[in-house]
Order: C-alpha cells, then structure tokens, then sequence
C-alpha cells in the first residue's frame, strides 16, 4: 500500500498536486473528520500528529519523498489501524469527508482528484477490519 502513485505524461501525482495544494488538502480533511460522528471515536480529539503523519504518508504514497518512512518507519498500514475498529461504514465516513476535502480544494484539478480518490478507495477499503453494527 505504500508503492506510490503511477506516473503519467504529468508526472507524479505529488508533482501534479504539489506539497501546498496537498498539505491544503489534508488541513481541510481533518477538519471534516472531526466533525463526522462515525469517526470521532477513533480519532484523537487532536488532530495535529495525526494529519502531521497523513501528509508524510501521502506524499511519499503520490511519488514525493518518503517522509512518512524517513520519520516513523514503514507505514504498515493495516497492522497500524488494527487496534481501531474501521467498518465499512466508517471506511464510506473516511472516504466521504476525503472527497468533500478534494471538492473544497480547489488548487487539485478535478482529474488529479479522481485519481487520489480511486487509490484512497483502495486503501480504505483494506483497512476495514470489523462489520457494521446492526441498528436496532
């Protein structure tokens, strides 16, 4: 889950999206977060270190350097998201506020935000490691 983003004509899609655009981007998904009821629970109530260590991981995930690796090691990603409980619902939540991040962020162009998207889809599917809850 680590090998970064294909290449294109473009380059990289860290080269396309840009360290400010997508430091942006991450600024406004964790405030979408902390406001998503599904999400709270697994999230701390401070987001800093947290969106810190998403921008290293998504810009050596996009083709940037390897911050997350050079900073806190392999990302490890499932192993690293076992002790919280992500459903499929919470897995939609993520996903939901990534995308309203990536509409609201207006410095990512639409194709370079389709494609971010579909790989965080990938990803978000794989971290699912509990079901739903069923409602009563």
């Amino acid at each position: 889950m680590t090998a970064p983003i294909s290449l294109n004509a473009g380059g990289s899609l860290y080269d396309r999206i840009g360290p400010d655009a997508l430091s942006a981007l991450v600024t406004r998904f964790y405030s979408y977060v902390a406001q998503e009821p599904l999400l709270t629970p697994i999230f701390p109530d401070d987001l800093t270190l947290t969106a810190e260590k998403q921008l290293a991981f998504l810009t050596g995930f996009l083709g940037g350097p390897p911050l997350y690796h050079e900073r806190y090691g392999h990302p490890r990603l499932r192993a690293r998201h076992l002790p919280f409980e992500i459903t499929p619902a919470r897995a939609r939540a993520w996903l939901a506020c990534m995308n309203a991040a990536l509409r609201d962020t207006p410095q990512i162009r639409a194709d370079d935000a389709r494609e971010l998207y579909a790989a965080l889809s990938r990803v978000a599917v794989h971290m699912v490691n509990a079901e739903d809850h069923p409602t009563s």
